[in-house]
């Protein structure tokens, strides 16, 4: 894992906090000490859900407008699976479903066409997947939210306001802040010509407080302006004329910052935050325990996994990875990705024993979940029969 550290020459005492690097051959552009356009919202855009007959939460949130001017109501992430029929082959690209994060319930009416169903506006932001390119939308579309159905709908569409402009909002551009350039940047920056100010295809590498490698986020880097920083003497403030290709989102901020004054050294420092928050904790997880090396404990050991907090997928996987190789280590974060630690080269060696404590309260949350086209199936017996395979034996405490 590399380490960086500023110039000499550079009158700062502590270490930079972010470096570009090529993402070819790793060559170092430059370090700094600070960057803005780092956490950025994800734009949210306003539907309407045509003809439902709602179920589960999101008739809820439609019952408790009561009397008075509608107050939006959180409904979490909503799934849309268009529903096939005889005109579209089951096997189409057209009926996969994709997925809106964060949604609100902004308002509803009383459907046109039949008064007895409702059409309900949302915002929300685009999660993973994206929707199909033409999504089939003719005969309707089935709602869920991963856990239980939320009913169905006649149509789906975007609602655009009269006045938007026809083209996307600007993206929020990275500014490198007190940057120490290398030799390649600093010798583009004296040509200043519009292909070498092109650096290409980047990596903004987030450093640690000792200045080691955490994680990193890709950029296409092409230098718009830029000028001399007030962080330092030689230190210059350099905007790119992009943002990240997947910047975190603000909420991130945190979990980020506590990540880079150190890694967890005590188990279960995730368990008081929510799924959206934990899944944040998992990417961090993914990013620096990832690269954690060490040797590998011999066959046959036995772990012991804490489940008193496995009330969702990601801290199914946060415990997992504590279980197996201590706070803050990686040991999957889906299924493929556990029967791939489970193969060698995580820190674990098979076979091997797992005892489960408190293994009902995932048997209760995970037991019966819905995958992405709404059909329903148990996440803990999946991840039962991965770890059997991958030759775990595993003893269930209620």
């Amino acid at each position: 894992m590399r380490v960086h550290r500023w110039p000499d020459g550079v009158g700062r005492w502590d270490t930079p906090a972010f470096a570009l690097a090529d993402s070819d051959d790793q060559s170092i552009w430059g370090v700094c000490a600070d960057v803005s356009g780092l956490f950025v919202d994800p734009p949210v855009c306003s539907y309407q859900l045509l003809g439902c007959a709602p179920a589960g939460p999101l008739r809820d949130a439609l019952c408790e407008s009561g009397k008075g001017p509608y107050e939006p109501r959180p409904l979490g992430d909503l799934w849309l699976r268009p529903v096939g029929d005889e005109r579209c082959p089951e096997d189409s690209e057209r009926l996969d479903a994709w997925r809106l994060e964060d949604v609100r319930v902004i308002g509803h009416r009383p459907h046109l066409a039949d008064p007895s169903l409702t059409d309900v506006f949302i915002e929300g932001a685009d999660g993973y997947p994206d929707p199909p390119d033409d999504p089939y939308l003719a005969a309707g579309l089935l709602l869920h939210n991963g856990r239980e159905r939320l009913g169905t709908c006649a149509d789906f569409s975007d609602i655009v306001a009269p006045d938007a402009p026809d083209d996307e909002p600007p993206e929020t551009p990275l500014c490198l802040l007190g940057c120490a350039p290398g030799d390649r940047l600093r010798s583009a920056l004296a040509a200043g010509t519009r292909r070498r100010l092109r650096l290409g295809e980047a990596q903004l590498l987030i450093l640690d407080r000792n200045g080691a490698e955490g994680t990193y986020r890709y950029i296409t880097a092409e230098i718009a302006d830029w000028k001399p920083s007030p962080l330092g003497p030689g230190l210059l403030d350099i905007r790119l004329t992009q943002g990240l290709w997947d910047p975190p989102p603000p909420r991130a901020r945190p979990f980020w910052q506590q990540w880079y004054d150190g890694p967890p050294t005590a188990p279960n420092q995730w368990a008081e935050y929510g799924t959206r928050e934990r899944d944040i904790w998992l990417g961090c997880v993914y990013d620096r325990g990832f690269r954690a090396s060490g040797p590998a404990a011999p066959a046959g050991r036995v772990y012991e996994l804490d489940g008193r907090h496995i009330t969702d997928v990601p801290g199914l996987y946060l415990a997992l990875g504590e279980a197996m190789r201590g706070p803050g280590r990686y040991f999957g974060w889906n299924p493929a990705a556990l029967d791939d630690c489970l193969g060698g080269g995580f820190g674990v060696t098979t076979p091997c024993t797992l005892i489960w404590h408190d293994a009902r309260i995932a048997r209760r949350s995970l037991g019966r979940v819905l995958d992405s086209q709404g059909d329903p199936y148990s996440y803990f017996d999946l991840v039962l029969e991965v770890l059997k395979d991958g030759r775990v034996e595993v003893r269930l405490r209620d």
